[in-house]
C-alpha cells in the first residue's frame, strides 16, 4: 500500500469522481474503474497482480472481480441498474447480492469470501458475511459522490491484515463463549458433574466437538459433514451417534465397517489419539443443547476463521473450573504472543524463509528443494503452550497434515 496523506486519498477521490461521474458499463468498464480506484485512490500499489477479474465458477458463473488478499468478490452491474431488482439467471431470479452469494458458497473452503460489494457505478454496497444469517440486508452503503468522506469504508480492500485481525478477534471470541455456553448445559447433564471422572469426560467431550466443528469448515472433513451427521436426529439418538462418529475416526480405514453408513463413510480416519480413548463417557443431549450446536456453534459460526491464539486462551477458560468459578474468560492477545515468540523462534525462522525466497543465483529446482528442506524442518519443531493446545495439536492429529509437502505445488 501506497503511503500517502489522509488529504491526498480525499483529492484522489475526488478526481476520481470526476473522472466517472455518469459513466459505467459493466462489460467494458469494469477492470478500468476498479483499477483505477484500487491504486490512484486508495493506493494498492500490486492492484493488477493482487485483483483478478471475470473468474470462472464451478457453478457456471463467473466473478466480475475478486480482490485477492481482502478475501472480496465484487459484483458489478451497469450504472443505473437496481441493485434490489433481480434478473434472470441461470434460469432463476436473483439479485446482483444473491447472484454473488451464489459464486461465493460454491467455492472451496479456502477460496470462500469474507466480503462482497455490489455495485452499479453510482451506488456501492458493502455486505460483511460475517453477519450470517442475514448478510443480504445487513450492508454498508454509500454513492460516488459520498466517496471522498466515505474512503475508510474501503480501507480493508488494502489493509486486509488490520480488518482480519479485527474480524478473528469478534469470531472467536464470540465461538467461545458459544462452546463456554455448550460447555454449561452438557455439565448439567452428568449424574455427577463434580467428580474427576465427570469432568475428563466433558473436557475431552468439548475438545472433540470444536475439533469436528472446525474440521467440516477448513476443510479437513467434507463441508458441512459434522451438522449433516446430527441434522434430523431425536435428541435421545444423539449420544448413540457420537460415540459412533468418534469410534469411526479412530478406526483406519483397513479396519472399518464395510457396512458403515454413508453419512460415517465420508469422514476421514483422524490418527494422533484424539478420539482413542473410548471410554469417554457422553451424556444425554437436549434439544435445547442439539438446537445449540447445530445451528448456533456449527451453522452460524464459520470455524476456519478462528484465531488459535485468541480461541485457544478463552477455550482453555471454559475448560478450567477454576478461572470458570473465578467468572473470567481470559484470552492473550496477538500482540502479546509475538512480543515473546518473535524473538524467541520466530523472527530467525521468518528470516531463514526470506533468506531462501530471496537468494540470488538460484534456479527454481534447488529454490524448490530449499523450500522442502526448510517445510521438513518447520515439521520437525515441536512447542508447547496450553493457551494454544487445540488446534495446534488437533491439527497436528489430524493425517491430512502428515504430508509437509503437499501445498508446496505452486512454488516457482
Amino acid at each position: 500500500m501506497v503511503k500517502v496523506s489522509q488529504a491526498q486519498r480525499v483529492v484522489a477521490a475526488r478526481e476520481f469522481v470526476q473522472r466517472w461521474k455518469g459513466l459505467g458499463y459493466e462489460k467494458g468498464d469494469t477492470h478500468k474503474f476498479w483499477l483505477d480506484m484500487l491504486t490512484n485512490v486508495l493506493g494498492m500499489d500490486d492492484a493488477t497482480t493482487n485483483v483478478m477479474f471475470e473468474q470462472s465458477t464451478v457453478s457456471r458463473g463467473y466473478i466480475d472481480a475478486i480482490v485477492v488478499d481482502a478475501k472480496t468478490f465484487i459484483e458489478q452491474k451497469s450504472l443505473g441498474v437496481d441493485l434490489d431488482k433481480p434478473e434472470i439467471r441461470q434460469n432463476e431470479p436473483v439479485t446482483p447480492f444473491q447472484q454473488a452469494k451464489r459464486y461465493a458458497d460454491a467455492q472451496p473452503n479456502v477460496q470462500r469470501p469474507d466480503t462482497i460489494i455490489v455495485s452499479n457505478f453510482y451506488e456501492f454496497r458493502i455486505h460483511d458475511l460475517a453477519e450470517e444469517p442475514y448478510p443480504e440486508h445487513n450492508y454498508v452503503a454509500f454513492t460516488l459522490d459520498e466517496l471522498p468522506q466515505q474512503l475508510h469504508l474501503l480501507d480493508f480492500l488494502v489493509d486486509p491484515k488490520a480488518d482480519r485481525r479485527k474480524r478473528e478477534k469478534t469470531v472467536s471470541v464470540n465461538a467461545g463463549y458459544l462452546i463456554g455456553k455448550l460447555y454449561d448445559m452438557l455439565r448439567e447433564q452428568y449424574l455427577d458433574p463434580e467428580s474427576p471422572e465427570a469432568q475428563h469426560s466433558l473436557n475431552v467431550l468439548c475438545v472433540r466437538l470444536v475439533f469436528c466443528l472446525f474440521a467440516e469448515d477448513a476443510g479437513v472433513f467434507e463441508r458441512r459433514s459434522f451438522y449433516d451427521y446430527l441434522s434430523g436426529l431425536p435428541a435421545r439418538q444423539v449420544r448413540v451417534a457420537l460415540r459412533e462418529l468418534f469410534l469411526y475416526l479412530d478406526t483406519a480405514p483397513a479396519d472399518r465397517d464395510p457396512y458403515a453408513s454413508d453419512h460415517l463413510k465420508s469422514f476421514p480416519y483422524v490418527n494422533g489419539g484424539l478420539f482413542a480413548d473410548h471410554a469417554v463417557d457422553i451424556p444425554q443431549f437436549t434439544d435445547e443443547i442439539v438446537d445449540l450446536l447445530l445451528h448456533e456453534v456449527s451453522a452460524s459460526t464459520d470455524w476456519s476463521t478462528i484465531s488459535p491464539t485468541i480461541f485457544g486462551g478463552v477455550f482453555e477458560s471454559t475448560l478450567n473450573p477454576e478461572t470458570r468459578h473465578a467468572g473470567g474468560m481470559h484470552y492473550t492477545s496477538p500482540e502479546n504472543i509475538h512480543r515473546v515468540i518473535d524473538p524467541a523462534f520466530l523472527d530467525d525462522l521468518t528470516q531463514e524463509l526470506e533468506d531462501i525466497i530471496n537468494e540470488t543465483g538460484v534456479g527454481a529446482i534447488k529454490r524448490r528443494n530449499n523450500l522442502r528442506r526448510y517445510q521438513d524442518k518447520l515439521a520437525t519443531l515441536r512447542f508447547f503452550d496450553r493457551n494454544l493446545f487445540v488446534i495446534a495439536s488437533v491439527g497436528k492429529q489430524s493425517h491430512f497434515r502428515t504430508h509437509p509437502r503437499s501445498d508446496l505445488r505452486g512454488v516457482r
